[in-house]
């Protein structure tokens, strides 16, 4: 597993990829929180929090996190080297984990600088420390369970298909569904008196609670069955290639 997780995190960076990515997270998340008028910026609305970085985080994941392991798979069984790496004395469950790994690991990488963000409102409030640091740490965990979430579904989705684009595009409109396709089901006419029920099976209920700062093992549990869930999906389909 070691071998894979080190050659895929050291190709992360051997190309643009990494450094792209980490780049257009940190840009934009820097633009909304300090710079474009408006909501967003806590300098307008003179809120000490977050709140920007957290709520604008799991939708530019959705393109982020597809676009670094959209080729994980799919452009290894392309060029016929998954077979290959599929051959050799490693299971296919260490290379899943090692590639995913590997990808939760330059999506932390990616987080990681924005506790700039949090220091300096942590030092520019007032009076300076007034923020609330359990909401900040429970809305890092949430992310990286978030982040976590959507990797597993990228790499189910780019063990579908030969084509990166197509596991990008599937990955994506998955992660979308999974974020907020029961919330919005809940609105609808027919699970009136039942709303909530619906809610909770989608990501965007639990990411919400976690980020009160209070953290319930029942979102913790939801988070984690979905990474089993997708990884096991993925892990089947690659047993099925072999």
């Amino acid at each position: 597993m070691w071998p894979v997780y080190s050659k895929e995190l050291t190709g992360f960076f051997a190309t643009l990829t990494g450094y792209v990515a980490g780049a257009v997270f940190l840009a934009l998340t820097g633009l909304l929180i300090f710079v474009i008028p408006g909501q967003w910026n806590v300098l307008d609305t003179a809120q000490a929090n977050l709140t920007t970085l957290f709520n604008a985080a799991p939708w530019l994941f959705l393109f982020l996190v597809p676009a670094v392991t959209m080729r994980m798979f799919a452009e290894e069984r392309r060029e016929g080297t998954l077979e290959l790496l599929l051959s050799r004395p490693v299971s296919p469950l260490q290379v899943l984990m090692g590639k995913f790994l590997a990808a939760l690991t330059l999506i932390a990488l990616m987080v990681l600088p924005t506790i700039v963000y949090y220091v300096t409102i942590h030092r520019f409030a007032a009076p300076p420390g007034n923020v609330d640091s359990g909401a900040a740490l429970g809305s890092y965990l949430g992310l990286l369970l978030l982040a976590a979430v959507y990797t597993a579904i990228g790499l189910f989705a780019s063990t579908l298909t030969r084509n990166p684009i197509v596991a990008f595009m599937l990955a994506a409109l998955i992660a979308l569904l999974a974020y907020i396709g029961f919330e919005s089901m809940a609105g609808l006419d027919i699970f009136v008196g039942h709303q909530h029920q619906v809610a909770i099976l989608g990501i965007e209920e639990h990411y919400r609670a976690i980020r009160r700062g209070v953290v319930d093992s029942r979102d913790i549990v939801y988070f984690l069955s979905l990474i089993a869930l997708f990884l096991h999906a993925a892990l089947l389909t690659l047993n099925r290639g072999k």
